[in-house]
């Protein structure tokens, strides 16, 4: 019980701190910053893999396979922005 309550505890206080630190980023460096940090999710894909790969068939597949499908979004969708973004400093003909 002690494990569940700790780890609640750093859960709740990595949301808010991510929420605070997020609402404090000025619009013009939003984009390329969330594009640099959604490379990141490439770890989170990684340790997903080994997750799925390596557990035993219950909670811990059921959460790994769902990290794997965020994190993918994830990236692709960083892509997206990432391509959106660079495409409007283009020179246009």
């Amino acid at each position: 019980m002690g494990t569940l309550l700790v780890s609640v505890y750093v859960f709740v206080l990595a949301a808010f701190l991510g929420f605070e630190l997020i609402n404090k980023v000025p619009p013009t460096l939003h984009t390329p910053l969330m594009s640099g940090a959604n490379a990141m999710s490439g770890v989170t894909i990684i340790g997903a893999l080994s997750l799925v790969t390596v557990a035993d068939p219950d909670a811990s597949v059921l959460l790994g396979t769902a990290a794997l499908v965020l994190a993918t979004v994830n990236v692709v969708g960083g892509f997206l922005v990432t391509d959106r973004m660079l495409s409007t400093f283009s020179r246009r003909n």
